[in-house]
């Protein structure tokens, strides 16, 4: 697929690029593009999103701290998907999806997220949402240099303790989900889709 990397040059972009060659997938500028994949930052990341759905390019997109807007009324409009995930660590979807099951049984829980201290939100993408899957925890965000995404649930009950963590030791984590996204585009529908839950089945 011929694939226009927004964000090439940043901490995730300069680790995609090689392996979406290495998968395939030829890296062209935008109005040569099946598919856009952004990684940027939360104040380009709507102009070019905005810039690829008029010209009814499907993007994906994994900038951190990114408010969806009224893009996803666009994409609908133009009939292209739009799909974001707030983390593209299969391991931290899994994560999410074992903390909402955890959820049914111990109610009581917090978050802990610890990050890079160059990253722009906290808490990040993925606390609120693992938050929100769960029916709601304090979150406690950590930034501080040496890391890079680590992020542990901890349920309290009558005697015991459950946590469950995922780590993400350097960016190529974020790879396979991001082929899975390019591998899935083609088939998702107009509009927005949020999550890589959703494509995992």
């Amino acid at each position: 697929m011929k694939v226009a990397l927004n964000g090439r040059g940043g901490k995730v972009g300069s680790v995609l690029a090689p392996a979406l060659e290495a998968a395939g997938h030829d890296l062209v500028e935008l109005d040569s593009a099946e598919a856009v994949v952004d990684f940027t930052a939360p104040e380009a990341v709507e102009a070019n999103v905005r810039a690829a759905l008029e010209r009814g390019i499907p993007c994906i997109v994994g900038t951190s701290g990114w408010e969806q807007s009224g893009l996803a009324r666009l994409a609908e409009d133009k009939g292209v998907a739009l799909f974001y995930a707030p983390n593209f660590a299969i391991g931290a979807v899994l994560m999410m999806r074992f903390a909402a099951e955890a959820s049914r049984h111990l109610p009581r829980a917090e978050i802990v997220e610890l990050h890079g201290e160059a990253k722009k939100d906290a808490p990040s993408g993925t606390a609120r949402a693992t938050a929100e899957r769960i029916g709601g925890a304090e979150i406690h965000s950590v930034r501080l240099p040496g890391l890079v995404a680590h992020q542990e649930v901890l349920f309290g009950g009558d005697g015991q303790l459950l946590t469950i963590r995922h780590d993400a030791f350097n960016r190529t984590a974020y790879v396979p989900g991001v082929l899975l996204a390019l591998e899935k585009l083609p088939g998702l529908p107009p509009g927005l889709t949020v999550g890589l839950e959703e494509l995992l089945g």
